[in-house]
């Protein structure tokens, strides 16, 4: 059966077209820097590529451009819509409403929809997928894979806050955690490769980013939390902040609360301290003396290594970090500058090793590093094409 696999992060679209149970992936591709002047697509297959940079203001024109070349006489890979017999839609935050995946019905849509506030820059982008995909593939099944899942065995000390228990009984807040399909996914090759791998940590760096304890296979503790905006700095998102600065925010200064979370979801993190929330322009821009973009990234590795700290307390110690998403698997500065000085954990980094590029899970460790250092690129599309597959043939 094919299956189409729709990835909708805060500001990019990945998606693939996969035969399953081969896991042949037929198409593959991209769009990234969505919302600003020119974002970048990408379209593969076995025989054609094609990379274009255009304007994409926003999700639903970036999803009709993908229907568009999947279905194109030259390049595209179906005759059809009526091909695709379903569709496997990425969706951030299910809530106390969903812990597995689920075939998607109105009370589904209704249901994410009512999420919206708690993952603004996600669920919106995410709905308008199903809903795209629903006019284009109207015969396929339509499928939600829930990025909050994998994150259900934490434990009740973990995912709980220290506040009133009702608002946990009554109103379901709680830790939640996201990435979860990307962090499930990279745990398990993570497992796989490694021989001893009871304690591990997974370090997922993107525009959004999250970091997670996973012992013997299971989620045990993770940064984000109700919603995907607290833990590491992140593209826009604050990440980390005291509930003070809220309360001052709004009493003292005069903002609304809607434009306090307008403030902390799409204008904070890294965009907040350089005006760039592209880590490749951050970069580029410190190298060439720009301080503010310099600080930037030493406040990004800062909280990370706070987080790897405090996980490897968690766990009592730690076998393998592992990085990965856009920023883990390409910023060879992000993995250098997180493990230096980390020699107390038994990090030592190969610095030839974390140059090299490739796109298959490899170390990147000296042989004495008493802990691995592994990159592992993610396939959230191939993760929920596993389950969408599971789920129809339960």
């Amino acid at each position: 059966m094919k299956i189409v696999i729709i990835n909708s992060g805060s500001s990019s679209i990945k998606y693939q077209l996969i035969d399953m149970p081969t896991k042949e992936v037929i198409c593959s591709g991209m769009i990234d820097r969505i919302g600003l002047e020119t974002s970048n697509l990408t379209y593969k297959t076995n025989k054609d590529s094609l990379e274009e940079m255009l304007p994409i203001p926003n999700h639903k024109i970036g999803l009709e451009k993908i229907a568009q070349l999947l279905l194109d006489e030259t390049i595209g890979v179906i005759k059809s819509t009526q091909d695709i017999d379903a569709v496997g839609h990425r969706v951030v935050h299910g809530g106390a409403s969903f812990s597995d995946t689920v075939m998607i019905d109105d009370e589904v849509k209704e249901k994410i929809k009512q999420l919206f506030e708690l993952a603004p820059l996600h669920n919106p982008a995410n709905l308008e997928g199903i809903i795209v995909a629903e006019e284009v593939f109207s015969s396929a099944k339509q499928v939600a894979v829930f990025d909050t899942a994998f994150h259900q065995t934490m434990p009740e000390v973990a995912y709980r806050y220290a506040i009133p228990n009702y608002l946990l009984t009554e109103n379901k807040i709680r830790a939640y955690g996201f990435h979860g399909t990307s962090h499930k996914y990279v745990s398990e090759k993570a497992i796989g490769f490694l021989e001893k791998s009871d304690k591990i940590i997974t370090i997922h760096l993107g525009n959004g980013c999250s970091i997670t304890a996973v012992k013997d296979g299971k989620s045990i503790d993770h940064s984000m939390g109700f919603g995907p905006m607290n833990g590491l700095v992140m593209g826009t998102r604050s990440g980390d902040i005291d509930q003070s600065v809220i309360f001052y925010m709004v009493n003292t200064l005069g903002y609304k609360l809607s434009e306090v979370n307008t403030v902390l979801q799409k204008q904070s993190g890294m965009l907040g301290l350089t005006g760039h929330s592209d880590l490749r322009d951050i970069q580029a821009n410190a190298e060439k003396g720009d301080a503010n973009c310099q600080l930037a990234l030493d406040m990004n590795v800062y909280r990370i290594k706070k987080y790897i700290g405090s996980y490897a307390a968690v766990l009592n110690g730690i076998d393998a970090i592992i990085f990965t998403a856009g920023i883990g698997e390409n910023s060879a500065y992000i993995r250098k500058s997180v493990c230096a000085d980390m020699q107390f954990l038994g990090l030592e980094l190969d610095e030839t090793k974390n140059e090299t590029r490739s796109s298959d899970i490899r170390e990147i460790n000296t042989q004495n590093s008493k802990t691995k250092i592994l990159v592992v690129p993610t396939n959230e599309e191939l993760e929920i094409a596993n389950q969408v597959y599971d789920l129809i043939f339960a």
